[in-house]
């Protein structure tokens, strides 16, 4: 098999799965782990795929920038953000997720009084640091990119030291099967672990995230006690949802 016909494979074998191993490979076209390692770094130059440890993701799996996000359903992501701050009365303790739609949460609470808050986010925590009496706690570790945010086992370990009225968990992709995924381990984890430290804990999940689906799952939906969302999602989501008892809120954006 000739060098372009083995990596049009893995492509296509990508475009099926959305991810794969080397192992996977090896052991699929019959070649060896070294000649795939190769062809991953081969398409990975070529940007048609994203090389990682131990494998590849497709482009689609990679999750979009920071201000390519931010432009997207913005008025549904501030719906969410009111709604989901009329649920934190004054002098609250909050676990802040970094994203997009966990800053609008925060400039929903920039009225607030007396808030304890605890955050990966560099953008929320300069929101709501040094006004109305706000306390406000940068959890430390690895700044990730150009996402303004912290995340590994450092910010996961330093968060749980702390326990909250309420926590703020972003989504990356909430689908029917699998429910919520991320595009990262490390932020998969830390989700995960907000999820626990907080008594009230509250995944917001803009529509443009519903029917998504991210290599990585994220952990202990159990612990989670509501979700908002701008819209309705789809009969096969939302009964995937209540399986978990949550309480459902949503808040469109023609509010």
């Amino acid at each position: 098999m000739l060098a372009e016909q083995r990596r049009n494979l893995i492509l296509d074998i990508l475009t099926t799965k959305g991810a794969v191993t080397v192992n996977q490979l090896h052991r699929q076209l019959k070649v060896s782990q070294e000649t795939i390692r190769r062809d991953i770094t081969k398409l990975a130059a070529d940007n048609r795929l994203r090389k990682t440890h131990g494998g590849a993701l497709t482009i689609e799996q990679i999750e979009p920038e920071f201000a390519d996000r931010m432009a997207v359903n913005i008025d549904g992501k501030k719906a969410i953000g009111f709604a989901a701050a009329e649920l934190v009365p004054d002098g609250a303790s909050i676990i802040i997720d970094s994203g997009t739609t966990t800053l609008c949460l925060a400039d929903a609470l920039m009225t607030h009084q007396g808030l304890t808050v605890f955050t990966n986010d560099m953008n929320i925590a300069g929101k709501l640091a040094g006004r109305n009496d706000n306390r406000v706690h940068m959890l430390g570790g690895e700044l990730i990119g150009n996402e303004g945010a912290t995340a590994g086992r450092d910010t996961t370990e330093m968060l749980q030291n702390y326990f909250t009225d309420f926590s703020f968990i972003g989504a990356s992709a909430l689908d029917a099967a699998t429910l919520l995924t991320d595009y990262s381990r490390e932020i998969a984890e830390l989700r995960a672990q907000m999820m626990v430290q907080g008594r009230i804990a509250v995944l917001l999940a803009d529509s443009s995230k519903f029917g998504k689906r991210a290599p990585v799952r994220v952990n202990n939906l159990d612990q989670l006690t509501h979700v908002v969302s701008d819209e309705k999602m789809t009969s096969g989501l939302l009964t995937a949802i209540r399986k978990l008892n949550l309480e459902t809120i949503v808040a469109p954006a023609s509010r």
